[in-house]
């Protein structure tokens, strides 16, 4: 289905119940998707009503001067992004609901017999295979929780290499870490900070002990700070 109208309270909830564990519209930087919705928009979301599409859309204003050369299908239109009918949940508290009545579902007899009366053997048999279906449901591996991140990495002046900086910042792998996009930004006095964009799985990758590494980098980085977090 896609966003339809993001003038409605309706269009506006679908859109802040879609940005709730997500930082752009697709994906994990900003892209043409998010330029399309941004402008769809006739203002900034209520942040009183729609706390996560206002700080989305605060975020994607600071691309505005970099909107066309974003990556992704400009000539897109809005409305192929976004949930699909399944997943529009226009009051988030039913969600639960109904995943507790999925779970039910999932656990109704598959091998049972419509007759009122089962021999010993036949009892048998559907306790077995029920056994051996629930063993492969609980044996299935729960993907791995994952943190979207932004970090501002400060310098020390407007003397630094914000090129080396970035490059020595990048330069750091771990397993469960995934650096994304990044952009130099003003703080006065002709100095520039960079932000970066990172994924990581959150059993595998410690911020702190991140932000210490990026620490060791002292001919360029003055300090690192994490402006903001969303689990995926």
């Amino acid at each position: 289905m896609g966003f339809t109208d993001l003038l409605s309270d309706a269009g506006l909830t679908v859109l802040n119940n879609w940005l709730l564990t997500r930082s752009y519209v697709t994906g994990y930087s900003a892209s043409q998707a998010d330029v399309v919705v941004f402008k769809a928009l006739s203002a900034a979301p209520d942040a009183g009503k729609y706390p996560n599409a206002a700080r989305w859309y605060k975020h994607i204003a600071t691309y505005e001067e970099e909107f066309t050369t974003l990556p992704g299908d400009a000539s897109q239109p809005y409305t192929v992004y976004g949930p699909d009918v399944a997943e529009v949940t226009i009051n988030p508290a039913k969600a639960p609901a109904a995943a507790e009545e999925e779970e039910e579902d999932e656990d109704v007899d598959l091998f049972g017999s419509d007759d009122e009366e089962e021999d010993a053997e036949a009892v048998r048999i559907r306790e077995e295979r029920l056994a051996e279906y629930r063993k492969k449901k609980e044996g299935k591996a729960k993907p791995a929780a994952k943190s979207v991140v932004t970090m501002d990495v400060k310098p020390w002046d407007d003397e630094t290499d914000m090129e080396a900086l970035e490059a020595s910042v990048r330069a750091i792998e771990k397993d469960g870490l995934v650096w994304g996009a990044s952009k130099l930004v003003a703080v006065g006095f002709g100095i520039r900070k960079l932000q970066i964009n990172l994924v990581v799985e959150d059993e595998k990758v410690s911020l702190d002990e991140l932000q210490d590494q990026i620490a060791d980098f002292e001919d360029y980085v003055q300090s690192s700070d994490i402006v903001a977090m969303q689990k995926l």
